[in-house]
Formats: C-alpha cells, sequence, structure tokens
C-alpha cells in the first residue's frame, strides 16, 4: 500500500488571488486524496467472492487452527511468565 508523500511547499504569496488559487489547488488534492482514501477504505469491507464448497471448508480450518495456536501460545506464556500478571498479595 503506497503512502501519500508529505507534500512541503514554501511559498510567498503577494496578492489575495494566489491565495485563493493555492486555496482551490490545495482542496481539489485534498478531494483527490480523501476519494482515494475512501476507496481503500470500502475495499477493506467488501465482501469476498463466493467460495467453493472446498476453499470455504479449507478458510475453516485455516482459521480454526490460527485460533488454536493463538490459544496455546497464550497458554504457554502465561504459564511461563503469569507472575509478571499476578498481583502481590498485601
Amino acid at each position: 500500500m503506497p503512502m501519500i508523500p508529505v507534500r512541503t511547499v514554501e511559498k510567498k504569496y503577494h496578492t489575495l488571488e494566489e491565495i485563493q488559487k493555492r486555496k482551490e489547488e490545495l482542496a481539489a488534492d485534498i478531494q483527490k486524496d480523501s476519494d482515494q482514501f475512501a476507496t481503500l477504505w470500502n475495499g477493506l469491507f467488501t465482501p469476498r467472492k463466493d467460495l467453493s464448497k472446498g476453499e470455504w471448508a479449507a478458510n475453516v480450518i485455516s482459521k480454526s487452527v490460527t485460533a488454536i495456536d493463538a490459544f496455546l501460545l497464550a497458554r504457554k506464556l502465561l504459564k511461563n511468565y503469569g507472575y509478571i500478571f499476578r498481583r502481590k498479595k498485601h
């Protein structure tokens, strides 16, 4: 994902027309960037293509294995390093 470049412009404006022109240019740039951002954002939430039964099963199995792996990792870390999170009794 490309980063939006930071533009630094040091230009001195001498008339109100120059300021107005620059303001319109910036508004157009902001609108273009906003449209690009909206497209990328909406792309995160669009439903994916319909999966075949085999792809669906593979997807469920993959997510299940990931969830089990995360659970086992958390359990192991708490078992070995749980003393860090326990409260001291007074």
